[in-house]
Formats: C-alpha cells, sequence, structure tokens
C-alpha cells in the first residue's frame, strides 16, 4: 500500500553495525538520498506567510531603521533633569517662571517617588524575591517532571521496541534455522536421488551389455 514503509533492520537483533566502514557508508547513502530527494509539495502552504514585524514597536522599528542606515545612536537627552530659567527675553514674564517652578516641582516630586520606591524595594525587596524565587523553583519542577515523563515515555517506547525485537529475532533465528534444516535435507534427498540415477543408469547400461551377448 502507498505509504507504507518496510522495516528491514532489527537494531537490537542485527549485527555488524560496529564494523569498520558501517557508518560511513550509512552517511554516504543518507547525503545520496538528500542530494536526489526534490520536495514537491510545500508543507507548509497552509499556514498564513510569516510576519516578522508583528511584534515590533515604534521605537523598535525606528531603530532598527537607524542601525540599517548605519546612522549613529543620538545622545542620551538631559533636558528632562535641568532647571533652566526662563530665557533671558522673558525673565519679566510671570508665566515663563510659572513654568520653570512646573518643571522643578515635577523633577522634584519624581525624585521623590524614585525615592519612594527605594524605600518599598528595601523594606519588601526580599519577600518579593524570595516569592520569584518559588515561583522559578515551581517551574523547575513542573518541567523537570514533564522532562522525566517524557523520558519515560522515550524508555517504555524503546523497551517496546527491544522487546518485539527481540521476540522477531528468535522467531527468525528459528525460521533461519528451519530454513538451514530444510535445505541440508533436500541437498541430502538431491545427492540420493543422484546416486540413484547414477545407479539406475549403470543397471541400464549393464542390461543393455547384457543383452548384446
Amino acid at each position: 500500500m502507498a505509504g507504507e514503509v518496510l522495516v528491514d533492520a532489527l537494531p537490537y537483533i542485527d549485527l555488524g553495525y560496529d564494523d569498520p566502514g558501517v557508518r560511513e557508508a550509512a552517511i554516504a547513502m543518507v547525503e545520496e538520498e538528500c542530494r536526489r530527494y526534490r520536495p514537491t509539495k510545500n508543507y507548509l502552504e497552509h499556514l498564513p506567510a510569516l510576519n516578522t514585524a508583528a511584534f515590533e514597536t515604534v521605537l523598535m522599528t525606528t531603530e532598527f531603521e537607524r542601525i540599517q542606515n548605519r546612522l549613529p545612536m543620538e545622545p542620551l537627552s538631559m533636558k528632562r533633569y535641568e532647571l533652566p530659567p526662563p530665557p533671558a527675553g522673558k525673565m519679566s514674564e510671570v508665566s515663563s517662571w510659572c513654568e520653570s517652578v512646573d518643571n522643578s516641582m515635577a523633577q522634584l516630586e519624581h525624585q521623590a517617588v524614585r525615592a519612594m520606591n527605594l524605600d518599598l524595594m528595601m523594606e519588601y525587596g526580599c519577600e518579593m524575591w524570595k516569592s520569584y524565587l518559588e515561583v522559578l523553583t515551581a517551574m523547575q519542577a513542573k518541567a523537570q517532571a514533564r522532562l522525566e515523563a517524557i523520558k519515560k515515555e522515550i524508555q517504555d517506547v524503546n523497551w517496546k521496541r527491544k522487546s518485539k525485537q527481540t521476540q522477531g529475532g528468535e522467531k527468525l533465528r528459528s525460521l533461519e534455522a528451519q530454513w538451514v534444516m530444510l535445505v541440508s535435507k533436500n541437498y541430502e534427498i538431491e545427492q540420493a536421488c543422484a546416486k540413484l540415477e547414477e545407479r539406475i543408469y549403470q543397471k541400464k547400461n549393464q542390461m543393455l551389455a547384457h543383452d548384446k551377448k
């Protein structure tokens, strides 16, 4: 039937795989088949076209374009940390001073939030880190358990394969012994038949010689 594969090797039973040149010959056969094989079907045609930019943000796209164009990276802007006074032409305007004061207050609030985050990290950071490590440990244990389960499945498959091949090997050896015995018997029968034919031929010759006398 189409699609069936004829397995004509029993690795757990067959001998000679470790002989010199066997591995090289097998690799050469595989390479030769790879050179002759030409795929006739696109096995990915049922999948949508690959979109490599699906997870790119605007910032990533801009950065990739900069790298592609070999442009230098813009230096880090420190403007947000500056506290400039109003321009020289607007020193007398209250609105300009208000903008500068608002800027300074925003930066002070930002620094206050950073200090608060540092205090929170000092107080709760160790516990949060321990909790994070517990999650990682649980994930590792789950992955390890899955790995062991997969290894067991592989071991079970290999054991079943070895068991079947061992049973098949015993049957093959029994059939081979029967074949050798039958071939030997056939040879003995052929030899006996040849001897009988020779004796019959001799008897016929003797009878013909006797009749002539």
